[in-house]
């Protein structure tokens, strides 16, 4: 769908901001305490999680329909997260060279063809967190792969398309943008955009 259908259109009056106190800051994420004015015209207090790379995320798939996942201990929920290679890139960076530094970085990989396919907005009611998705297929191993983040202990598998789908449709892979890209790419191959060959190698 190339345009917006009718109805997608902005109802009420808008958040308006006051003051402003910066309650913690590092070098990922800012968390600010503001003072508002809710669109119902009542006064709030708003704690919003500023972000300040974006969230970048890629689907490697190779030409039998494998992706490409990663695993690593997560902190936030002390769980193991099967996952595809996703990383922060500077908000002044093209997306795509950090997306190319993440699957570099993650999996040792390169890819000869990368498509946008997915932008969202990460937990938009506490964060400005806002990802972009990345199709990368054409994989072949870095000639010189960069060295990961000295606290990443990542491992590397290869699983059919369909698996893992299916493993997210399951929940065994919680990951929100893994999630969606499986999701995104399922339906790129079911509506024709994507090659034929690499649908069929995906979907059967």
């Amino acid at each position: 769908m190339s345009q917006k259908p009718v109805w997608l259109t902005a109802h009420g009056e808008p958040w308006r901001r006051g003051e402003a106190r910066v309650a913690y800051e590092n070098p990922w994420i800012c968390v600010t305490e503001q003072q508002a004015i809710a669109p119902t015209g009542k006064p709030a207090l708003y704690g919003l999680v500023g972000f300040k790379n974006l969230a970048l995320a890629v689907l490697p798939i190779d030409d039998a329909g494998q992706v490409v996942l990663v695993g690593q201990h997560r902190f936030p929920f002390a769980d193991y997260s099967w996952e595809i290679p996703e990383g922060g890139g500077p908000r002044g960076e093209d997306p795509l060279e950090g997306a190319r530094r993440e699957l570099a970085e993650e999996a040792g990989l390169e890819a000869a063809s990368w498509q946008e396919v997915l932008r969202v907005q990460l937990s938009n009611s506490v964060t400005d967190e806002l990802a972009i998705g990345y199709l990368a297929t054409g994989l072949r191993p870095c000639a010189n792969p960069p060295e990961r983040d000295e606290t990443e202990d990542i491992a590397l598998v290869r699983a059919p398309f369909r698996e893992a789908l299916d493993a997210a449709m399951n929940g065994h892979l919680r990951d929100a943008l893994t999630v969606a890209m499986l999701l995104r790419a399922y339906h790129m191959a079911r509506e024709g955009h994507l090659p034929g060959a690499l649908a069929s190698a995906m979907l059967g």
